[in-house]
């Protein structure tokens, strides 16, 4: 069900043509690079995948660069394939198939900000926090944070969500339009600023999640919140793991706003420690993030703290200053590096499940059991407050069974999230790890529509191939 431990051999590779070369160089001078450092670096992502690098990267500085790439790979049928921070988790900025990687981290451009409209348009390089600190002065931020520092191009490709998503939703709801580069090297922009619109297709929502698959993104309008006027953080240590859970699922129910609410095992708790040398307990801990008034956020507090009390929460611990916060945020957002780290030289098979929030507890736990009775080293941490949690299995690249036990693993975790309404993937995507998966979720019926999408609007197939359905 799952896509094999190893990469199948691309049926048709496609090198780029040295003609093409030819006018990729006299068209954009020493933003092509086919070093092999640089295709190097470019063939490489935090999945569990080695792949060729790809033939050719070019830095793109703007749409029209872009587009006359784009133009020239649709002239020789050459895949590209878009490439922001480089921290995709599934295998989606790997040249499968060989051709050029387009590198979109010089559009770095904060294009228009809309203060009265709480909305910002910005180039697809622009990172995560560089987006928060342009906005900052107006009393705005973008809220969805993923963790790592990714580019605004990649989140939207990947529809991404993060840490303030039980809050604030996920990219889908947070990206009001785009600048879209087609197969055919066409610039074509979708959605308006206005806050709804009935007119045709929802082409943004289509593109929003479609990893490079569609068309490449090179700008994107967002929503932006105002900042809020009291913020306060706390940790809260567990027994287990199902105390912690159930926790968060009393948090959800009573409707409790709360912003943030992260789960973190004893293995994640221990790796963060151990990196970051905060001295927390080494038991599952919830990590918890409230917005609001002063008078709000007491409120909510107070409500957590006896619903955790309930469920055998202690050691309550408040971080009273910003840079308390920043510090306890930062360590959350290491966990997976620090995770690492616990075992050096391995490399990580990462679960993205994420499921209704009655099944969370069931979920988690038995994911869990099963990893622990497996012996395999891992991890695991969730954005719990909306039912999504990762595991991560840390194996020995030069050990296939090791691979293979952790493929089995996350099967079982996946097949059990989607019997009971779940998704095989709440953020991180399909890319190349999850493919099998999404036929048993969707239904042949679904995946062949998008099938009959992407041959539409990328008939050649240059665009990211390889990625989110099986050849």
């Amino acid at each position: 069900m799952n896509a094999p431990a190893d990469l199948p051999t691309p049926a048709c590779p496609r090198p780029l043509p040295a003609a093409m070369l030819e006018l990729l160089r006299a068209r954009f001078g020493d933003q092509l690079s086919t070093a092999r450092a640089v295709r190097e670096q470019h063939g490489r992502d935090e999945s569990p995948f080695d792949v060729p690098p790809p033939d050719a990267v070019l830095f793109c500085q703007s749409t029209q660069d872009v587009a006359d790439a784009v133009r020239l790979a649709a002239r020789y049928k050459v895949p590209v394939i878009p490439y922001g921070a480089g921290s995709s988790l599934e295998g989606h900025l790997l040249a499968v198939q060989g051709g050029l990687s387009l590198d979109l981290s010089r559009m770095t451009e904060v294009l228009e900000l809309q203060p009265e409209d709480l909305t910002v348009t910005v180039q697809a390089g622009v990172l995560r926090t560089q987006l928060n600190q342009a906005v900052r002065h107006a009393g705005l931020f973008f809220p969805i944070d993923p963790g790592a520092d990714a580019s605004i191009g990649g989140m939207t490709a990947t529809r991404a969500s993060g840490t303030n998503a039980v809050r604030y939703g996920t990219m889908r709801e947070n990206v009001l339009g785009l600048t879209v580069v087609t197969a055919q090297g066409e610039v074509v922009r979708t959605g308006t600023r206005a806050r709804k619109s009935s007119a045709g297709y929802d082409l943004t929502r289509l593109l929003v999640g479609s990893e490079g698959t569609l068309g490449v993104i090179t700008e994107i309008t967002l929503r932006l919140h105002p900042l809020p006027e009291h913020v306060a953080a706390a940790i809260c240590s567990f027994p287990d793991v199902a105390a912690a859970v159930q926790t968060t699922i009393a948090i959800i129910q009573m409707g409790v706003p709360i912003a943030r609410c992260e789960l973190m095992d004893r293995h994640a708790v221990r790796a963060v420690n151990a990196r970051d040398h905060l001295g927390l307990k080494e038991s599952p801990l919830l990590l918890m993030e409230f917005h609001g008034s002063q008078a709000g956020v007491a409120e909510q507090t107070a409500v957590v703290q006896e619903l955790a009390r309930e469920h055998g929460g202690e050691d309550f611990q408040w971080a009273a200053t910003p840079e308390e916060r920043t510090r306890l945020w930062a360590a959350r957002h290491h966990a997976y590096l620090s995770g690492l780290q616990m075992r050096p030289g391995c490399r990580a098979v990462t679960t993205d499940a994420c499921v209704p929030i009655s099944c969370l507890a069931e979920n988690v736990v038995q994911a869990l059991d099963e990893a622990e009775a497996a012996g395999l080293p891992h991890f695991a941490v969730g954005h719990v407050g909306d039912g999504n949690f990762h595991v991560a299995y840390l194996i020995d690249p030069a050990q296939p069974d090791e691979r293979h036990l952790a493929e089995q693993l996350n099967e079982q975790l996946v097949m059990r999230a989607i019997a009971c309404g779940g998704t095989c993937t709440g953020e991180h995507g399909i890319g190349l790890h999850k493919q099998g998966f999404l036929v048993e979720e969707a239904g042949d019926g679904a995946v062949a529509m998008m099938r009959a999408l992407k041959a539409a609007l990328d008939p050649d197939q240059i665009l990211n191939p390889g990625k989110i359905f099986q050849p």
